[in-house]
């Protein structure tokens, strides 16, 4: 059976919910219960809309506060002596210093921050020293997970920074690159413990954002990180665990990638179009599911389905995909798109038809997921839908097509 998920889901809120909350809780409008409160509703909020849409395999803390690269030092315990952690877990208030920085006696600046990829997106800067420790401190991935079952999330798929991209994306206290497979072999049992209990608390898939191998990677980063994922696959007990990737193509790390011990892979295939001729000139592993990242995450636009069921086609017949290894995806995660392209009524109708923000990007990896499992016929009506909307934008006038405003709006409201 083919299934249809995501990366990851935009965490603001339709309304700018979660923004209206953390800004409250700064200026200490409300306390930390409220806060938290505001963020398990926008979740489960979430969790709901995207499991009405059709999606089978749901995104377990891809949510946070602030930064998932952040989050995932703080579950790691990498937090800078300067923070002032005592030990034991660490708490918001430790968390947000290292986001936002800290005024008063206990004055501290902020982490750096830098773009994510090539995204508009920015994240927190890892600081890590060479002699660096690891140690499970946070319980997020946990509750978060639980959160997701107590509100009758069927299939849920918890969603970590991989460890080989989150040490590619820190630094040392000087700004130098961290000693990639010293730190590696450290952090390897951290994420062990963390896929080990994830799994023992129900988590149904296990997806690792390693990012950071669709850029040139040496021969010796690649084995240290083969050597990694052999520990971390060790760990999944009744669990799967896929490897996600996004923002372009593997290139030399596509053998590596698709034989690491894990049960699937994700590829984008709308920025990493050469993924689908490494496909196509090397094979795909049978006993491995893709996730085909068919449908754009980054960009405002309604999808060609026709176009994209071609693709997914050629997979199954070039790259010997078989449906019951096959999982139809966005290239990326959501958080590059505005959520809902409805609520875009100051846009003419027709401009605002071509949209598709992360709401309406569920709704086509849904349809894609049908006509591939039911067949073309179970969807005729939105794929003739879809065609009506894609040749309108064809034939409409350049500056019109290009939708400037929703363009800039799309920008502003979190687009890349």
């Amino acid at each position: 059976m083919t299934l249809a998920t995501i990366p990851g889901y935009p965490r603001i809120g339709k309304k700018r919910e979660m923004k209206k909350a953390l800004e409250d809780y700064w200026s200490g409008k409300i306390g930390e219960p409220d806060m938290l409160s505001a963020a398990s509703e926008l979740r489960r909020e979430n969790w709901r809309t995207q499991a009405e849409a059709g999606i089978d395999l749901v995104p377990v803390n891809d949510f946070t506060l602030y930064d998932q690269v952040l989050d995932t030092a703080v579950l790691l315990g990498a937090v800078p002596a300067k923070y002032g952690r005592s030990g034991g877990n660490v708490d918001l208030d430790t968390y947000f210093a290292m986001a936002r920085g800290r005024s008063g006696e206990r004055g501290v600046r902020a982490l750096d921050m830098t773009k994510w990829f090539d995204t508009n997106y920015h994240y927190i800067v890892p600081e890590l020293t060479a002699d660096q420790r690891f140690k499970l401190a946070s319980e997020k991935p946990f509750a978060e997970l639980a959160d997701a079952r107590a509100a009758g999330v069927q299939h849920p798929k918890v969603v970590l920074v991989g460890p080989a991209t989150f040490l590619f994306l820190s630094k040392t206290p000087e700004g130098d690159p961290v000693p990639f497979r010293a730190l590696l072999e450290r952090l390897a049992p951290v994420y062990t413990q963390v896929i080990s209990r994830l799994a023992a608390e129900g988590a149904a898939w296990i997806q690792l954002d390693e990012l950071a191998l669709v850029q040139d990677r040496t021969p010796e980063e690649l084995a240290a990180i083969g050597a990694a994922y052999s520990l971390l696959g060790s760990a999944k007990g009744s669990a799967r665990l896929l490897v996600h990737t996004a923002f372009g193509h593997v290139g030399e790390s596509y053998s590596t990638l698709v034989n690491l011990p894990v049960d699937g892979v994700g590829l984008d295939l709308v920025r990493g179009c050469r993924n689908l001729d490494l496909i196509r000139q090397h094979g795909y592993p049978q006993d491995k599911w893709l996730a085909a990242g068919m449908v754009d995450g980054r960009n405002v636009w309604t999808s060609d389905l026709r176009e994209s069921l071609i693709l997914l086609r050629g997979l199954q017949a070039d790259g010997g995909v078989s449906s019951d290894r096959l999982m139809v995806s966005t290239s990326s995660s959501l958080q590059h798109v505005p959520i809902d392209a409805s609520r875009e009524q100051h846009l003419e109708p027709e401009l605002r038809s071509w949209l598709a923000f992360a709401e309406q990007k569920l709704h086509e990896v849904a349809v894609l997921r049908r006509a591939i499992d039911e067949g073309e016929a179970a969807v005729r009506e939105e794929l003739r839908a879809n065609r009506r909307v894609i040749e309108s934008r064809a034939v409409a006038p350049a500056q019109q097509r290009r939708g400037p405003r929703a363009a800039r709006e799309g920008r502003r409201l979190g687009g890349a």
